[in-house]
């Protein structure tokens, strides 16, 4: 792994990038051309892939964005996938399974770069809580993924079937598998009959590759995507919340959650292991300002709780709704009192901040909410799983003040 130095002092956090060392044998200009010579899975062809060449070809802005969102990923995907020597089409599934958006969230709650439903998520170990989900970490999830694309090669024995039970499921296409063998047919992947999008999972993946094989050809204009890694990882030996990790670096929120987008909460707790991803350029910056910084990291705070001690009035005393301080210390819902002493974690100001950089569409439909006794603006966000700047902005409130009996508005 290639190092980079930290910066000695009393706040000192190690960086290293999560990325192996090139192969400096390989004489590729960039990324994409890596890319091109690691093909190793045959083409395929027909009026499927025709289609879909067609389709990416007629909009070169939306393969841009695309190609554009992928150069924060593509050089730790590819290094990646030729540590296991894997054929180098599979960095290429972020395009059909997500566009490159850590983000995107399919109707069937798949999520991440790589979009890994809820029970596959769990089964390849991602962790998935309320703190983070572990599926939108760009490390985590693309680790997870070659493994389940590894498992499924070697079950199926074939790539395009790996495609397809990746996007499918494995038992799905087992199933078809044997149907076509009760029918007298060779059981792979041209013999099968598939649901309409797993028949074009595949086309889709092929006109992605042959778009990338030869960019001029389509009057695609791809973006320089250097042969280097893009970015760090910085092991957390203390609690931050976001903005301040965002501040240190000099970076918006927005920029720093692009490559964090796996924390729910506005804070990142060092108990949970956690790191933060840093733009290689950004991270001696962060590094000297954590050095120097002498305020407060967190809003959140550690509370020394006694037992028999009303979870109520733990609440109250700091200010925090009953259920945002069960969720952040994972008390069961019936619980009054505190059977026996602990630590508790108290809500800061900062708590759901990991979403507020969502832009507002004001088109939204909504439906009325009536603030009751010991909610705050913060715990009526995460009840109905928003931002809290979505209500102050929905509702032109002016702080985040909010007053028993007073009506909102909650988006749909």
């Amino acid at each position: 792994m290639v190092a980079c130095t930290p910066i000695s002092s009393q706040n000192q956090e190690t960086a290293e990038v999560n990325a192996q060392t090139v192969d400096l044998t390989i004489q590729a200009v960039d990324v994409w051309e890596r890319v091109r010579k690691g093909y190793a899975i045959p083409n395929l062809e027909g009026p499927l892939v025709d289609k879909w060449v067609a389709y990416y070809a007629a909009r070169p802005e939306y393969i841009q964005r695309m190609a554009d969102r992928s150069g924060k990923y593509l050089y730790y995907i590819v290094n990646e996938v030729n540590r296991r020597n894997l054929p180098t089409e599979l960095a290429l599934l972020p395009f059909i399974e997500s566009a490159f958006d850590p983000n995107a969230l399919s109707s069937a709650q798949a999520s991440g770069l790589w979009q890994f439903i809820p029970s596959t998520g769990t089964q390849f170990k991602l962790e998935q809580n309320w703190w983070r989900d572990q599926r939108r970490d760009p490390i985590a999830s693309t680790h997870a993924a070659l493994d389940y694309l590894e498992y499924l090669f070697n079950y199926q024995g074939d790539w395009y079937l790996a495609f397809a039970s990746y996007n499918w499921g494995e038992g799905a296409v087992k199933r078809a598998m044997n149907q076509a063998t009760r029918s007298g047919k060779t059981p792979q992947f041209e013999n099968l009959r598939f649901p309409q999008e797993t028949e074009n999972y595949i086309p889709k993946l092929q006109a992605i590759k042959n778009i990338i094989a030869n960019p001029k050809r389509y009057s695609i204009v791809l973006p320089t995507i250097n042969n280097e890694p893009y970015f760090v990882s910085i092991k957390k030996d203390k609690d931050i919340d976001l903005i301040v990790a965002a501040k240190l670096a000099h970076m918006s929120i927005e920029e720093f959650m692009a490559l964090n987008p796996s924390f729910n909460q506005g804070v990142i707790m060092a108990d949970h292991l956690s790191e933060i991803i840093l733009p290689i350029d950004k991270a001696p910056t962060y590094l000297a300002n954590l050095a120097e910084y002498e305020g407060d990291l967190t809003s959140w705070k550690k509370y020394s709780a006694r037992e028999g001690e009303s979870i109520l009035a733990i609440a109250q005393k700091f200010n925090v709704s009953v259920d945002l301080l069960r969720q952040a210390n994972d008390l069961n819902r019936r619980l009054r009192l505190l059977p026996m002493a602990r630590s508790l974690v108290i809500p800061g100001a900062t708590a759901t901040v990991a979403t507020s950089t969502l832009k507002i569409d004001r088109s939204f439909k909504t439906q009325g909410h009536q603030v009751r006794f010991g909610e705050t603006l913060v715990s009526i966000a995460y009840r109905y799983q928003i931002s809290p700047q979505t209500l102050k902005d929905i509702n032109n409130l002016k702080n985040n003040k909010v007053i028993v009996g007073q009506k909102i508005l909650i988006p749909r």
